[in-house]
Parts: C-alpha cells; structure tokens; sequence
C-alpha cells in the first residue's frame, strides 16, 4: 500500500490531490496499513464474510480482478488454494497464483482455467470495476460488462455448493442479475459493506450454494 503521506501534491492534479486527502481521511486505509493488508478493500471481504460465512470450508478460489491482492491475502491466510487474474502485477503470496493478463479475453480465461488444474473452485469473487472515463454512463456500463463476465464465470466454473459474490453498481441492473442467479442458488442477496464508501454506487451480490 502507498504510504500516501510522502506523495508531495505538488507533483500531482488536482483530482489526484482530491482522491489523497480522501484517502488520508479514510478511516479504512490506516486500518489496512496496520494490519498488513495491501489495500482496504480487504475490510469489504472480511464484512461480507462476517454476513454470510462466505470462507467457511472453501479450498479453491478464483479472484477474478485480483490487484492488488488484498482479497487473496486474506483466502491465502486461512489455507485456501487461490488463482487471481488482473491487467495489474501483484507481488507474489504463498499458495496463490496470480496471472497478468486480461480477463476478458478468451486467453486470459484458459489462463485462469489451466491454473485451477481442472478443478472447479468452490468460491469466485470479483471485485472488479473497469477503468473510468469520466463518463458516469460509459463508465457504469463498463464496469457492468465485467459484472456479466463475472456471473458467466461462476454459472460455467463454480462447484456445486460454492459461493460467488462480485462487486456490482445500483444502477437497476442489479435487480436483473439477481433474478438471473436465483434459479442457481440457494439463497442471493445484495450487501454494501460499510467499508464501501457512502457516496460509492457499490455494492456487492453474494450467491451462496451453488445447486
């Protein structure tokens, strides 16, 4: 994690200066710099997790989006077998393996698959959003094409009896993912962590049970 108090703003814009004073002021991000986590977006994991179980009894996990790893720190930490794709590197953990590549092409996901050694994971997590534009519309539906890829992911690749929770915006979409995984699942829902930031339009689907 980038130890944000030696960025000298002078050397930044002023909506990189904006995005360091939030981070500063982001309880979040000294709690995941205290406990070693590479980013705060471990809290999310770890919420959710408190919610649902979504851990308990997982051995293999695919963690699509993965960088900067913070999310296969923590499967890492309880013994689990982890693949993690991203466009971004990742410094090396015991018992994960991470790929660089795009997820999104056909490539990237043999890559993925050949990592998993023919097995089918238990657990598929994604927190993933594409990179922005600017555009809150263009933006939105980006990052919703990697949602799709996501949910396809886990329909084709999850075990029977696995769990799926991927990152998702309130933009009425989510309403239709919902109903699309029901039928496969024992039981959908949505949940904001609280280390979700309020004024973020995330929020995250958890599908437990694979039938």
């Amino acid at each position: 994690m980038v130890k944000l108090a030696k960025i000298r703003k002078t050397s930044l814009s002023k909506s990189s200066q904006a995005w360091v004073r939030r981070q500063l002021a982001d309880p979040y991000v000294a709690k995941a710099q205290a406990a070693g986590y590479r980013a705060r977006a471990a809290f999310k994991l770890l919420e959710i997790d408190e919610r649902f179980h979504i851990l308990r009894g997982r051995t293999l996990v695919a963690d699509l989006g993965c960088a900067p790893g913070s999310w296969a720190q923590i499967t890492a930490a309880k013994g689990m077998l982890t693949v993690g794709i991203d466009l971004l590197p990742c410094d090396p953990l015991a018992k994960v393996t991470f790929i660089q590549d795009d997820f999104t092409t056909a490539q990237g996901l043999q890559k993925v698959l050949h990592a998993l050694g023919g097995q089918q994971p238990n657990l598929v997590m994604a927190d993933m959003a594409a990179n922005t534009v600017g555009h809150k519309e263009t933006d939105g539906l980006r990052t919703q094409a990697l949602t799709e890829l996501a949910v396809d992911f886990a329909l084709n690749h999850l075990a029977k009896g696995g769990h799926f929770t991927t990152k998702i915006f309130m933009n009425g979409y989510e309403n239709t993912v919902k109903k699309q995984l029901t039928p496969h699942f024992a039981r959908v829902q949505l949940f904001k962590p609280k280390a979700s930031r309020s004024e973020s339009r995330e929020t995250f689907l958890v599908a437990l049970g694979r039938r």
